[in-house]
């Protein structure tokens, strides 16, 4: 299988099971509409009746035998090698945990698939001790993994800092009796940092997340406070302070969310960048359409034409030795994820969980107060095991829409959670979400494309 576009100014050719990219010319590029296996010895005469009037027809069957010595060298048309992993695609050991210190938030943002911080539960903050079971269950599960990543999640995390700091402290102890090493996150909307809050999160965590939209007035327009206030100012300057403050060998990264109110998005990546920060994230809604600012199909074109725009401009940076990375523009040609992560992706359900400030187990953070997807409780021990199966048997192989895709072993299937709850079920890919992470990948390999050939290492 291939996938071929024209993207700034590039005819691209993806060879979908190796992973290769071919830059080519016109004539390749209209022939490969083709040329498909099995290859003929001599270029066809269809193809030649076809493009004879446009290209030498001598060309023509230079090219042919080219592509048809490709395919022979497993470089173009390959087959593919990963759906034999899809038998390994098993529940395994849990090694990540989204712990809801708190159910509460002091910010009012218009989009929040968490029902403004209390995923539609009630707002209240987990207590210490349900905090320490969910460690001892991440340890007493985690098999023989011996990196474990926990992240700290709201609501508003920052609302219940002084049980943040007693977990991690509890964390460090009980990793050392069982030969473990946690890896701390925090996300923040940043409206409760201060000087003690800073100095904690920059020495404890290995990364935090900063909420922010990019531009004060898409920010101010979607994250109010619960007073109705815009809370930019407030957080902006606290941001800078952490980040500033960071040391460079962490993670951080600033992210934020666009809506139809600004389709415009990448001047507020630009802004952001401008601010100080050179981590940043800025991704697409995600909701139902009766919302005045929700992303449906009509979108899709400018929200397209905007991403080639952002592509462009960060291009243009690079050149001009500016540098920042876009989180969804980020992907690597080379070696890229390992076999089973690029057939089902985050290991919600699985390898991940999340839970909740009365002790629930759910597969994510955005499964939370989905009863049916409820997978156990810290105060009763159980746990659902038929059920961290299925997450596990949830690849790409076993996703309908996914299996033929061009590119699945990019997205992985998608997030489980979109799909449950725009599609009705967890391997039916939303559609809305592929069509716009097709658009992100081939931007991200035009760009990675551009910067080879200016380095004159494309082949």
């Amino acid at each position: 299988m291939i996938h071929k576009y024209y993207l700034g100014g590039l005819y691209i050719v993806l060879d979908v099971n190796s992973g290769g990219v071919h830059i080519v010319d016109e004539m390749t590029y209209e022939l490969l509409d083709y040329a498909q296996p099995p290859f003929a010895q001599e270029c066809p005469e269809e193809i030649l009746r076809a493009l004879g009037d446009k290209y030498d027809p001598s060309e023509l069957a230079d090219c042919y035998a080219e592509l048809r010595e490709l395919h022979e060298q497993r470089i173009l048309f390959s087959a593919d090698e990963y759906e034999k992993y899809a038998q390994f695609a098993t529940a395994g050991p849990i090694k990540a945990m989204c712990l809801h210190i708190s159910h509460d938030c002091n910010l009012r943002c218009k989009y929040c698939f968490a029902s403004t911080g209390d995923f539609g539960t009630g707002r209240k903050l987990m207590p210490v001790e349900t905090a320490k079971k969910a460690i001892d269950f991440l340890l007493e599960r985690s098999g023989d993994r011996k990196n474990l990543e926990l992240d700290f999640f709201g609501g508003e995390p920052l609302m219940n800092f002084g049980a943040v700091k007693e977990v991690v402290a509890y964390a460090r102890a009980r990793e050392k009796e069982y030969g473990k090493h946690f890896r701390f996150t925090i996300t923040t909307n940043g409206m409760l940092l201060d000087d003690d809050k800073i100095d904690f999160i920059n020495k404890e965590m290995s990364n935090v997340v900063l909420s922010i939209d990019g531009r004060q007035s898409t920010n101010d327009r979607m994250r109010p406070t619960a007073g109705g206030k815009g809370s930019y100012d407030v957080i902006l300057p606290k941001f800078k302070k952490l980040v500033d403050a960071r040391d460079k060998s962490l993670d951080y990264y600033v992210r934020g969310t666009f809506t139809k109110y600004n389709l415009d998005f990448s001047e507020d990546v630009f802004s952001l960048y401008e601010a100080g920060f050179d981590q940043i994230s800025v991704e697409p809604v995600v909701c139902e359409d009766k919302y005045d600012y929700a992303l449906t199909e009509a979108e899709l074109p400018a929200v397209f034409a905007e991403y080639e725009k952002l592509s462009q401009r960060l291009l243009e940076q690079d050149r001009k030795g500016e540098h920042f990375n876009f989180f969804h523009f980020m992907i690597d040609l080379d070696q890229g994820p390992c076999a089973i992560k690029r057939l089902r992706g985050c290991g919600c359900g699985n390898e991940y969980v999340a839970v909740t400030p009365d002790g629930d187990i759910y597969p994510c953070h955005q499964f939370v107060g989905m009863e049916e997807y409820k997978m156990g409780s810290l105060e009763d021990g159980t746990f659902d095991l038929d059920m961290q199966q299925d997450f596990a048997q949830a690849h790409i192989y076993n996703k309908p829409r996914c299996h033929d895709c061009w590119a699945r072993f990019y997205c992985s299937g998608g997030c489980n959670a979109n799909n449950y709850q725009y599609e009705g079920d967890i391997r039916t890919a939303h559609t809305l979400s592929c069509e716009l992470e097709k658009k992100r990948v081939e931007c991200a390999i035009m760009i990675q494309a551009v910067k080879n050939l200016e380095k004159g290492t494309a082949q």
